[in-house]
């Protein structure tokens, strides 16, 4: 599969300004690193051929509104609005599916109610609808507005040629607890994700930083590591439980490539004051895999069923591409190439 995210940073209610630089950020492509050091030009977003191509959450509008009056003028229809237009126009240019997050207003016409939500709509390589998910879990900003939408539109069995990939959907904040509120180990979308058997998980994203501009500008175009490290501790649960995929290989492999597509850059701050939404960036294409450990059979359990124990597993996370924390560009996996990086878990220290 080859998958394709664009990280940049959209200007707050620009939306003609921000189509035009996702569409020149397209076409000056994927830039090619060599020991640290990149290499241009890059390579046009065509040349790289995605199978899917994610955008971050309310990519083209921008995300920090601090009200409904601020968003309003920016809220679209399912499938109807600018967002959804450009999505359909480059799905059918490129070829490929394509996720856009944006802010939805829906109109119930058994109550003539209004609706709003944090969106995110999904479009085939012909730009026809495939799925539109609402966020589910709203952030702080999201709750000035935005109503919760029903976690059980986050899940699609997506086509890719002949096969049919298990996919969950989330935005951002759908991989915290609950309104911070849950226990931390609850992992409410990582079960969702073991439970429905998903191969491939998509996030679209508006993450912020708790870095510092200074911070940020000292990373150079390295990424935000505690940022990176944070998500993975959310999938946790796909660390350490058995992955129950239809489809393995005949050694038992199995994997779900999880997709992190965030935005860089700055927005005002929502109140005289305060410092302005600083996000972090770190948009990875990454997968989670486990393997028996050769030679285990698993031991028999000392209970009257005498059920055997889960071999132990070799969990390993293999990471093809990950952007810098305020960089601009595209992030990219063809996942049946080698990663560029593979990390293993480290025992905890008695």
């Amino acid at each position: 599969m080859r998958i394709a995210t664009l990280q940049f940073a959209p200007r707050l209610g620009d939306v003609q300004g921000n189509i035009e630089r996702a569409n020149a950020l397209l076409k000056s492509g994927k830039t090619i690193s060599l020991d640290g050091e990149k290499l241009g030009p890059g390579i046009d977003i065509e040349v790289l051929r995605p199978d899917i191509l994610v955008l971050p959450e309310l990519a083209l509008t921008g995300y920090n509104f601090p009200s409904l009056e601020e968003i309003k003028p920016y809220l679209e229809p399912a499938g109807g609005g600018p967002s959804a237009s450009w999505a359909r126009e480059t799905a059918k240019r490129l070829r490929c599916k394509v996720c856009v997050g944006y802010p939805e207003i829906e109109k119930t016409p058994e109550t003539n109610e209004t609706i709003f939500y944090n969106s995110l709509l999904l479009l085939d390589e012909n730009g026809e609808f495939i799925l539109n998910y609402r966020k589910s879990f709203l952030y702080l900003t999201d709750e000035t507005w935005a109503a919760e939408g029903d976690v059980e539109r986050g899940f699609h069995a997506m086509s890719f040629g002949s096969k049919q990939i298990a996919t969950s959907f989330g935005i951002c904040m759908d991989i915290n607890p609950y309104k911070f509120e849950a226990p931390w180990t609850e992992w409410e979308f990582a079960h969702r994700v073991l439970d429905s058997k998903s191969q491939l998980v998509i996030l679209s994203m508006a993450w912020l930083t708790t870095l510092s501009r200074d911070e940020l500008d000292a990373l150079n175009g390295e990424p935000d590591m505690d940022t990176f490290n944070y998500w993975i501790q959310r999938f946790w649960p796909l660390l350490k439980k058995r992955m129950q995929h239809e489809e393995v290989d005949l050694d038992d492999n199995k994997q779900t490539i999880i997709v992190f597509a965030n935005r860089a850059g700055e927005e005002p701050p929502v109140a005289d004051g305060k410092s302005p939404a600083r996000y972090a960036g770190t948009s990875a294409i990454i997968a989670i895999t486990q393997r028996p450990v050769p030679g285990s059979r698993g031991e028999k359990k000392a209970t009257e069923t005498n059920v055997a124990a889960e071999p132990p597993l070799d969990v390993k996370i293999l990471c093809w591409d990950m952007l810098g924390a305020a960089e601009e560009g595209i992030c990219f996996a063809d996942t049946t190439a080698d990663p560029q990086m593979v990390f293993g878990l480290r025992k905890a220290s008695v």
